[in-house]
């Protein structure tokens, strides 16, 4: 039984089109009764395609490492009047914040979460040896209105191993109307997608890394299920780089934060795009040589009977 049961009829929002649970949307299954039982986990990762981990970090660590992020977010006046840690209430100049790598790594008690000795003790087990992250850390406040499209990691950064695994932090409870993760379930298993989207490279073949943003398209399209839950400062969700994920809609005044970061073995080829002292600066193929994710689908079959 998932920590959070969402009750049926719980309507949430994605790319401004209303989910209902137990109709449309439904809540995942955890995995800490499983967490000390390595096997298992990876059997789990195999069947379901991603972990959730109930406070994987410890509070107060997450909250030293928010405190940093939320004091950036006030000195470059994000922030409203009176806003405190805890709730980071968007300010008048209402937009979302990604934070560059040249700034995160400034900040040991986030590095503390993410580069740690607990999140990489974790990886090593998982993984069966030791591990790394990639320097290129995705850190995130996202505003009212602000969701993440339908897209695979794989995408973004398959230029090395493909034996790499994704951990989304919680940096902060994060409820269903702020936006949380989203989970595709079972997407990592449809080999239509994996050879064709999942084949693709966002820096040199397409115009936008996701593959859609409207959920029903994907349900559709793809005739999976869309699951999502609630989080606690310090809750993870694992997941590997063809698992179709997104996010629910932000439709608080706080900003929703969270990271990605990506681990992989030490042993195994880096996306070396994603290393160095400044992975956020990415060449980019010539726009004008590429097609739209739509023409692509249309030539992979990847689209709706009606469309």
């Amino acid at each position: 039984m998932p920590t959070f049961q969402i009750p049926d009829g719980t309507k949430v929002r994605m790319s401004g089109k209303e989910l209902v649970f137990g109709e449309t949307i439904f809540s995942p299954r955890e995995s800490n009764h499983i967490l000390a039982d390595t096997e298992a986990l990876r059997q789990r990762m195999e069947e379901d395609g991603y972990l959730i981990i109930r406070n994987f970090h410890n509070r107060e660590d997450i909250m030293k490492a928010r405190k940093e992020i939320i004091d950036h977010m006030e000195s470059q006046g994000l922030l409203a009047a009176g806003s405190t840690l805890e709730d980071a209430i968007i300010g008048d100049r209402k937009r979302s914040m990604r934070f560059k790598d040249s700034l995160v790594k400034t900040w040991p008690d986030f590095l503390n979460i993410v580069d740690g000795k607990n999140t990489m003790d974790f990886f090593g087990r998982f993984l069966g040896g030791p591990a790394l992250s990639l320097d290129h850390k995705w850190l995130r406040a996202i505003r009212t209105g602000g969701n993440a499209g339908m897209h695979c990691d794989i995408v973004y950064m398959g230029a090395g191993t493909k034996n790499l695994y994704t951990m989304w932090t919680a940096l902060g409870d994060i409820t269903l109307d702020m936006g949380p993760l989203a989970l595709c379930m079972g997407s990592h298993k449809l080999e239509r997608l994996r050879n064709t989207y999942g084949a693709s490279d966002a820096h040199d073949d397409l115009i936008q890394g996701s593959f859609s943003n409207d959920p029903y398209d994907v349900i559709e399209t793809l005739g999976i299920e869309w699951a999502a839950t609630p989080f606690q400062a310090g809750d993870v969700v694992i997941f590997g780089m063809y698992f179709m994920h997104a996010s629910l809609e932000n439709t608080t005044n706080r900003f929703r934060i969270s990271s990605d970061t990506r681990y992989q073995l030490a042993t195994e080829a880096t996306d070396q795009r994603h290393m160095g002292e400044d992975p956020d600066v990415i060449p980019k193929a010539d726009l004008s040589e590429r097609k739209s994710i739509e023409e692509y689908r249309a030539e992979w079959g990847l689209v709706k009977e009606n469309s």
